[in-house]
């Protein structure tokens, strides 16, 4: 699917930049659809290509040796899936992999690094959206260790939320125990509880947020430090 990248800019990153450096980028930007479950980069990958989302929400994934899994991160509308293409490190630990369905623009790697080194006004939003990143990582490490299911479900339920700007998310229970590392059994528990506190609403494979101010006061503080970080960062909401 490709159409005009000039039509209507939704990722933040690109909305940020100056009209004459997103013009620099408009020949090379793709409109791509993601389906749900699309990897965009295993582990060890050289990165080709970079995905500024949309509505699509990609999770950066680790994977054990058992093939359990974790989400680590995850990139929305506020960011980029790709970053170790303009660090120096070309390739990652991590998976990255479309968990919510829906639109992005592509941009060759290649195309991101030489623009980066350009300097001005992209290189800075890039590098102050890593630093953003990387909060979201260390903070979602702390977290897994110190809070419990029912607050680290709300937490994650907003970063989602932030992520594709829909309060209702196609989202399994099986598929939420998996990116927080846990048991399903605890989600359904936690879940329970949201949902008989008025605050999400649970069908068939997909929740609704019902009551945001309610589900963050459930969250732990963890959703808070990165929301406002990214604000003092980057100006926005994003996860």
């Amino acid at each position: 699917m490709t159409e005009n990248p000039e039509l209507k800019i939704i990722n933040q990153i690109l909305a940020a930049l100056p009209q004459s450096e997103y013009q620099r980028l408009v020949p090379h930007l793709e409109l791509v659809s993601l389906p749900g479950g699309r990897v965009l980069q295993e582990p060890g990958e050289p990165i080709k290509e970079v995905y500024f989302p949309n509505q699509a929400m990609i999770s950066l994934v680790s994977i054990m040796s058992d093939g359990s899994t974790t989400e680590v991160g995850l990139v929305g509308n506020e960011g980029m899936a790709g970053l170790p293409a303009i660090l120096g490190g070309n390739c990652t630990t991590s998976r990255s992999i479309v968990q919510i369905p829906g639109s992005a623009m592509k941009l060759s790697a290649t195309v991101l690094q030489r623009e980066f080194h350009r300097g001005s006004k992209r290189q800075e939003i890039l590098l102050l959206y890593t630093q953003a990143l990387l909060t979201q990582v260390s903070q979602t490490a702390a977290c897994n260790r110190q809070h419990n299911i029912k607050e680290r479900l709300a937490r994650w339920l907003l970063l989602v939320q932030d992520s594709v700007l829909s309060n209702e998310l196609p989202l399994t229970q099986e598929f939420i125990a998996n990116m927080l590392g846990t048991r399903r059994s605890g989600v359904t528990v936690a879940a329970g509880k949201l949902q008989k506190a008025g605050i999400i609403r649970y069908h068939r494979g997909k929740i609704t947020i019902i009551n945001q101010e309610n589900l963050e006061a459930a969250a732990c503080e963890c959703y808070s430090l990165v929301h406002k970080e990214f604000i003092r960062l980057l100006g926005s909401k994003g996860g």
